[in-house]
């Protein structure tokens, strides 16, 4: 019998997109504007992945597209490649008006919520200023006993 294989340890989850980034919020006690979080980065890594038409479109009318915009503004200055452009506005709970986006704006948007990882930052509470940490792609919003 031989000595088993090397198993290399699996890659860290990935976890913070602006996907995720865009269905958190702060809910420190007395918070009453702690959506959307912004975004302090230390660690980017985008990865491409296919783009799935179907999927984003059905996916669009359940993101908060200003706060998608937001997000990509403060990640936009961090990113080499930079970030492909998305329209200023969006009407993104317009599932009908959605199918006719071109397919340049639809990778776009793809490349945005699903390739972009904050591996290591804070996402920042804009009503407090409440720092949650983000390590491994995994955001830690656990609050502080007298947060609660």
């Amino acid at each position: 019998m031989g000595t088993p294989p090397a198993v290399d340890s699996p890659p860290p989850p990935k976890i913070m997109r602006l996907l995720t980034h865009n269905f958190l919020k702060s809910n420190v006690r007395g918070t009453e504007e702690g959506y959307p979080l912004n975004i302090e980065v230390t660690t980017l890594r985008i990865e491409e992945s296919p783009v799935d038409r179907e999927f984003l479109l059905n996916l669009l009318p359940k993101v908060n597209y200003p706060a998608l915009r937001s997000a990509v503004r403060q990640l936009a200055p961090h990113c080499d490649p930079p970030l492909p452009e998305i329209p200023d506005e969006l009407d993104a709970s317009d599932a009908e008006g959605n199918e006719n986006l071109d397919d340049a704006v639809v990778a776009n948007l793809h490349r945005a919520l699903f390739d972009v990882y904050l591996v290591e930052g804070w996402l920042v509470c804009p009503d407090t200023g409440r720092k949650f940490p983000v390590k491994d792609c995994i955001p830690n919003m656990i609050l502080h006993e007298d947060e609660i």
